[in-house]
């Protein structure tokens, strides 16, 4: 029945001189997502990216089970549509709507003596002799005659079934449902960033958003073999791969951390650890971000979540790089970031119980407020200090 899919812009419709480039950065995402299934042709038509057939046929219904989840997850994207695609004309469209109605509205009649019921339509084609609400009035009254009197009550603002109808130039659209995507900009359209991806729930939200924003983002993620387990360097992969479905892909860096870890503990005040240990991270993110193209840093931290995260301790972290820090979650609060975990997927990753780097020699009572001019100080009592995070650099792997 539905032979083509109306995809709707989000931010990229307030785009200037530049939204030729947006709407490219979306085709070629859309495509890269369809790709797999091996059916789909994706064009730009006048404010729209329409998704046929190769072949021109309709779409089955388990094509359209496939297709929906690798819509839905693109970023850029308002909402969806499936549409049966029709002649500019006033009779094929009130045909095709008295055809679909049935299957449409039938499920939803039989379990209700009155339905709430809408009309939208749109028509770019002023040449065409119906306006907007003479064409909803048609197909408002034409589907109330098939169903029986009193079926239907129209409700414009909270109805319970909407028949959508786009006229345009080349053709008309019917479709019954509107699904909707994340919005934000095309992954593609801003820089490469890296994201520091830990196991916990806040990072791979924070990765999530700052691909909303349309940067493509690289991860690396911290571990302390021998002290901490295989498993927790496989929850994170999980993690990461899961966070590719919604980019073309990122690369997973993978750094032990211990040799550092260790050097800290065995020299360093240990109320200090937990800032120190965020520093060294740091500093080693930005080597790889450099050395990779990436152009900025990406955290999950929020102020006053946790120790480490306090407006004194997140400003002397900050300052050990020179590279922009973006942190996408530093005004939310935790059952935000829950929330959204649950809602891209990556909540139930997040919740497998492993050891992370976090753990490993952990202050029991650490510092909420560590100026940077101690920071500094505590770190010249670490002998050799760049030449061990020149040699954390060196030994990552890179899981392509």
């Amino acid at each position: 029945m539905y032979n083509c899919i109306i995809c709707r812009y989000h931010e990229i419709a307030t785009k200037g001189n530049n939204r030729n480039m947006f709407e490219r950065c979306l085709v070629d995402n859309l495509k890269h997502q369809l790709k797999e299934l091996g059916i789909c042709r994706v064009h730009r038509v006048r404010g729209r990216i329409w998704i046929d057939r190769a072949d021109g046929g309709a779409f089955s219904a388990e094509e359209l089970d496939a297709i929906r989840p690798r819509i839905a997850g693109t970023f850029g994207l308002e909402s969806f549509s499936p549409v049966v695609r029709l002649p500019v004309d006033m009779d094929a469209i009130r045909r095709a709507a008295l055809e679909m109605a049935p299957e449409e509205l039938g499920p939803v009649l039989a379990e209700k003596e009155c339905v709430t019921f809408r009309v939208r339509a749109r028509r770019s084609n002023k040449r065409f002799p119906f306006r907007s609400q003479e064409i909803e009035i048609d197909l408002v009254t034409s589907l109330a005659k098939k169903f029986g009197d009193g079926r239907f009550r129209i409700d414009l603002k909270h109805a319970e079934v909407t028949l959508g109808c786009e006229v345009r130039d080349e053709f008309a659209a019917l479709f019954w449902h509107q699904y909707p995507c994340p919005g934000g900009l095309p992954v593609g359209s801003n820089p490469k960033v890296l994201t520091l991806l830990s196991g916990g729930i806040d990072s791979p939200v924070a990765a999530w958003q700052i691909m909303k924003r349309g940067c493509p983002t690289d991860f690396i993620t911290f571990h302390s073999a021998p002290y901490t387990p295989p498993e927790t360097v496989d929850k994170v992969r999980g993690i990461a791969e899961h966070l590719n479905t919604f980019q073309q892909h990122g690369v997973l860096h993978l750094c032990n951390l211990a040799p550092m870890q260790k050097l800290i503990r065995d020299n360093c005040n240990e109320r200090f650890r937990t800032v120190l240990y965020r520093r060294a991270m740091l500093r080693i993110a930005e080597q790889v971000a450099k050395n990779t193209g990436c152009r900025a840093l990406v955290t999950g931290e929020a102020v006053g979540q946790v120790a480490s995260q306090t407006i004194v301790n997140m400003n002397t972290i900050n300052r050990a790089v020179d590279m922009l820090v973006l942190r996408p979650l530093v005004g939310a609060d935790k059952l935000e970031s829950i929330r959204i975990a649950g809602e891209i997927g990556t909540l139930e990753l997040s919740n497998v119980q492993v050891p992370d780097s976090c753990t490993v020699f952990a202050p029991s009572q650490p510092s909420t407020a560590v100026p940077e001019p101690l920071a500094e100080a505590e770190e010249l009592k670490i002998p050799g200090y760049p030449e061990v995070i020149e040699k954390i650099v060196a030994d990552i792997v890179s899981v392509a």
